[in-house]
């Protein structure tokens, strides 16, 4: 879970995003997103693809699987 607050949170400013800017992108609530980056709460596999695909990053980079951001898909 700790890999995965450093991910979001780094792709998010590294973009130049706001929390709420990310939120509306995947279609959830403000407050949703930022209990992500808080570790209060883990996104469903269909917030963790529309993550995927805004960053351009595998779900395993975002996860902490792997430190290789390349998606392959």
């Amino acid at each position: 879970m700790e890999k995965f607050v450093e991910r979001v949170k780094t792709l998010r400013e590294k973009r130049g995003f706001t929390q709420e800017q990310v939120a509306k992108a995947i279609g959830i609530k403000g407050r949703s997103y930022q209990y992500y980056e808080g570790g209060q709460s883990v996104p469903s596999a269909v917030n963790l693809i529309a993550l995927a695909k805004l960053y351009h990053v595998s779900i395993d980079y975002i996860l902490g699987l792997t430190d290789d951001p390349t998606c392959h898909w």
